[in-house]
């Protein structure tokens, strides 16, 4: 991702929970100098900042790097997709019967 992408979806992440730069700054550890520069695409966070800056605007890693990730949603659905085609028709009826069972208990 580029730096400058990378910059305008936490801009953007910030500003839609109402934050300022001084404010996530302190919550995120870092210089309000330094968030800007992410912010301007200047500088590009080490990991490390990276994920307190999502941690502080209390939101995934793939929100902001969605069009650069695979969604974890895909491996997921893939995943079981291919469980359950191993399985025969009843055994399938039977799992999804169980899925049923505990969405409704969360």
């Amino acid at each position: 991702m580029e730096k400058a992408e990378l910059g305008k979806k936490i801009r953007e992440a910030r500003k839609q929970r109402k934050l300022t730069q001084e404010a996530l700054a302190e919550k995120a550890n870092i210089g309000v100098v330094y968030l800007g520069e992410i912010e301007r695409g200047l500088k590009m966070p080490s990991v490390a900042v990276f994920i307190r800056i999502v941690e502080a605007l209390d939101i995934s890693a793939d929100f902001i790097l969605r069009d650069e990730l695979p969604s974890g949603r895909e491996f997921v659905f893939d995943e079981l997709t291919e469980k359950l085609a191993s399985l025969t028709p009843k055994q399938r009826k039977t799992a999804a019967d169980i899925l049923d069972a505990y969405i409704r208990n969360l």
